[in-house]
């Protein structure tokens, strides 16, 4: 058979897609099954024969028993923990995003694994999780094997990755739309082409089917019938309620990471802190027991227009607390489930009131809630389209879109004025990276002027003399700039070769010129904590090839120097360290310009 023949017979570049990304999603789909089936397992032969095992249903002294069930399960999660340290504990979409973003995609096999059973293990127990993330996270670790094995690399990986975190999604929820556009906002940050569309579209769709010929097709959660009373006075309302859910998310965000900066600050062992964390949850679910796991019982309860104005405030508080709680001390799972049930609460306490209030001119408590569930989604990932289209997803009614986009693009709107960072974001910027820049920036910024600076240095007196200047240059092997120090060793200014031409043809000039006559005064500088983006940003601004890395800008005392060179060798090394081998150059900045 000819070479022309076979080209014939195989699919082109985006059949290849089309059917490579219909696998991803099949296996996203199966892996969605075996997820919720074990953490059903988990939760049967753990928490529920636990408790009748404690016969906490008794009351009385016998609920104070109830911390023990979540307790156990994260004794059981320690195994784990030492087998794999640093891929178990804690909330693991970040480091799945900096993955996919910066490093490469190449995920593990054992990520699907580890993520079923210490997700499961954490909140079929009681801890306060979810499973979205973390199934996003298997999805997308089906997605990066299927591309290790056709040994694609670079922007084909992170499709794959971005498809098989859609099937995920889709799958968990049952709404497939809304899987693609998680996977377009959240997983590929906005920024995606066609031939990626497509392919989260075909993961998503297959990844539904599969959930939907083992589940059915019910919805996650039962919305009731929605309906717009009085557009002129529920729009201002909602817009109210799209500021108050805007709030609580920062509320909610800032929360997270602070108590997780205790729990890491704490003296206490590793894998004590999760056991302790989960008896601290526990303990609030002696009394409050809607914030121990993913809360969807009690979702379905306000849904239904049944829950209570006041429990339901303190319930926005106590899963806020909770769910930074379980996470923070080194439970699994994720926020998304959490950030749905705190937005419920909202949106039904909300609700609650104005139905008091004005009953004949708005929907009933469980349509707020509903819009709620969207708005506090979109405000805390800053993804609007996800949370719009998983809610018209769930009740198929046209009429909820209205008020969902109001209440969620103002709730993220607000959120993102108030503080910079959705909750998978900051991690990143406390790094100084701005995720959505791009790869090639955020590797840029990744890396410190003092891991790539030279630290031999030659220095040369501003009282010496032109030959003495000359001799230097004539012995310098590499370098043409060389930093010029005043009697007490701080730099003064740097003189390059271009000064050196301006004296060689005046012989009275070179007989009297000192360096210091004859250097640049004006000079610009880096220290060893500054990145490699910033020195990229001075190279191409100045049109210079080294620049001089000094102990402090108060403190002028020389330490190395930068040369361009080195900082697109040291980019190059990190992008085979983190094996991305289609690698794009580092991109240089106009003048003035400030940004890659």
């Amino acid at each position: 058979m000819t070479t022309d023949r076979v080209k014939v017979l195989l699919p082109g570049e985006s059949a290849r897609t089309v059917l490579i990304a219909a696998f991803i999603g099949l296996m996203a789909g199966v892996a969605n099954i075996c997820f919720r089936e074990t953490e059903g397992l988990v939760h049967h032969w753990i928490f529920e024969q636990g408790y009748e095992f404690l016969a906490i249903a008794e009351g009385g002294w016998r609920r104070l028993l109830l911390p023990l069930i979540p307790a156990f399960g994260m004794v059981l999660l320690i195994p784990l923990s030492l087998a794999f340290p640093g891929e178990v504990n804690g909330y693991g979409f970040t480091k799945f995003l900096r993955s996919v973003n910066l490093e490469g995609g190449r995920i593990r096999l054992r990520t699907i694994f580890l993520k079923i059973i210490s997700t499961s293990l954490t909140i079929s127990t009681g801890g306060s999780a979810g499973v979205e993330g973390p199934i996003a996270q298997v999805g997308g670790a089906v997605g990066s094997l299927v591309g290790q094995f056709f040994r694609v690399s670079g922007s084909r990986m992170k499709v794959f990755i971005a498809a098989g975190a859609a099937g995920g999604v889709s799958a968990i929820f049952n709404a497939p739309i809304a899987g693609i556009f998680f996977a377009a906002e959240i997983v590929l940050l906005g920024t995606y082409e066609m031939t990626s569309f497509v392919a989260l579209v075909i993961s998503s769709s297959m990844a539904t089917v599969v959930s939907r010929a083992w589940y059915g097709e019910s919805p996650a959660f039962p919305i009731p019938d929605y309906h717009l009373i009085n557009p002129l006075v529920e729009i201002p309302l909602y817009t109210l309620m799209g500021i108050i859910v805007g709030l609580i998310a920062v509320l909610h965000i800032r929360t997270f990471y602070a108590v997780r900066d205790r729990w890491a600050a704490l003296a206490l062992h590793p894998q004590l802190k999760p056991i302790a964390g989960a008896l601290i949850v526990g303990s609030i679910g002696i009394f409050f027991p809607q914030v121990m796991g993913d809360g969807y019982p009690y979702i379905e309860t306000v849904l239904r227009g049944e829950g209570v104005v006041g429990l339901m405030l303190v319930l926005i508080f106590l899963k806020i607390f909770a769910t930074a709680t379980t996470l923070g001390s080194g439970g699994a799972g994720g926020v998304f489930a959490p950030a749905l049930f705190i937005g419920a609460m909202i949106g039904g306490a909300f609700g609650g009131v104005v139905h008091s209030l004005m009953p004949g001119l708005t929907a009933t408590p469980g349509a707020y809630a509903a819009v709620g569930i969207g708005a506090f989604l979109a405000a805390s990932t800053h993804a609007p389209l996800t949370a719009i289209f998983l809610l018209f997803e769930m009740t198929g009614n046209y009429m909820i879109i209205i008020p969902i986009m109001i209440t969620s693009v103002i709730g993220t709107v607000v959120a993102s004025k108030v503080y910079h960072d959705s909750i998978d974001t900051v991690d990143f910027s406390r790094e100084g990276i701005d995720i959505h820049e791009g790869m090639e920036t955020a590797i840029m910024k990744s890396i410190k002027v003092g891991k790539v600076m030279t630290e031999d240095v030659d220095f040369i007196s501003e009282k010496a003399n032109a030959d003495q200047l000359l001799e230097i240059f004539s012995m310098a092997k590499e370098s043409f700039y060389f930093p010029v120090i005043d009697e007490t060793g701080r730099m003064t200014g740097i003189v390059s070769l271009q000064d050196v031409k301006k004296i060689l043809h005046d012989e009275e000039l070179r007989k009297s010129a000192t360096v210091g006559s004859v250097c640049t005064r004006k000079i610009i500088c880096l220290t060893p904590d500054d990145n490699l983006f910033t020195a990229m940003q001075l190279f191409d601004l100045k049109g210079i090839e080294e620049i001089p890395v000094v102990e402090s800008m108060d403190d002028k005392w020389v330490v190395g120097m930068l040369k361009r060179r080195d900082v697109i060798n040291a980019y190059n090394r990190e992008l085979v360290r983190r094996g991305i081998s289609e690698a794009p150059k580092p991109v240089t900045v106009a003048a003035g310009s400030g940004a890659a």
